[in-house]
């Protein structure tokens, strides 16, 4: 058996542990996107899978006494067959910083009425009191017409181009379905961290400052010898 042989079965090993996954965050997705699901990790350990959810509101997702969870657990036990799954549920830290949080509370307050104009710029002001750089929310849909258009709020910086907007700046697209038809939700973020085109100079140590002042010293005790 060849060496290229050998590595088979570790490669369908790993494609079948990231379809696993992949199915385990669709089934959260969708079970719990009314309860504010954000995100989660899945952890191969010695005793099971352990699974972190990440959520706006953990107890919404915990349920009374734990009933949601028992209930997620023995789902993905018995229909996607999760080796002894164990479920974590941590909240989100700063959730005015998360796109995903934003587009859901900007669908959720378009169900229930409010205008797309308010929801948005209250979303805007939401993420900057959150201490963002950059905010820019983008409403689609039949917004006012029978014709499909989009309006777009922006404040402060928002990167469009480069490493930065690539890796950086956050990003989530979301749907919401009203009676005109569907609406779609975008939602970029520029968090409080340091980006590539900001810079600061440092000032000069106290050595270098003493060198160049005696350099000066010099240079004046010469001019003035000359002179004479």
């Amino acid at each position: 058996m060849s060496q290229a042989q050998r590595r088979i079965p570790v490669y369908k090993k790993i494609l079948q542990d990231k379809i696993k996954e992949w199915m385990i965050k669709e089934f959260l997705n969708y079970r719990l996107a009314k309860q504010g699901y954000v995100d989660s990790d899945v952890l191969k350990t010695p005793l099971g899978t352990r699974i972190i959810i990440y959520a706006e509101r953990p107890n919404r997702i915990i349920g009374r006494k734990g009933v949601i969870v028992k209930e997620l657990t023995d789902l993905l036990s018995k229909k996607l067959e999760v080796e002894n799954p164990i479920i974590d549920v941590t909240p989100i830290q700063n959730p005015e910083l998360n796109p995903k949080i934003i587009a859901n509370r900007i669908a959720w307050a378009m169900t229930k009425g409010v205008k797309f104009r308010r929801a948005g710029m209250i979303a805007i002001r939401q993420i900057m009191d959150g201490g963002a750089k950059g905010a820019e929310v983008t409403i689609s849909g039949k917004l006012t017409s029978e014709r499909s258009r989009f309006e777009k709020y922006v404040y402060g910086v928002i990167y469009k181009n480069g490493y930065d907007s690539r890796t950086k700046v956050q990003r989530f697209v979301g749907q919401v379905l009203l009676k005109p038809g569907l609406y779609g939700i975008e939602v970029r973020i520029t968090p409080p961290i340091r980006f590539s085109d900001e810079f600061q100079i440092k000032p000069p140590s106290r050595e270098v400052t003493a060198e160049a002042q005696a350099q000066q010293v010099q240079g004046g005790e010469g001019g003035e010898q000359a002179e004479a």
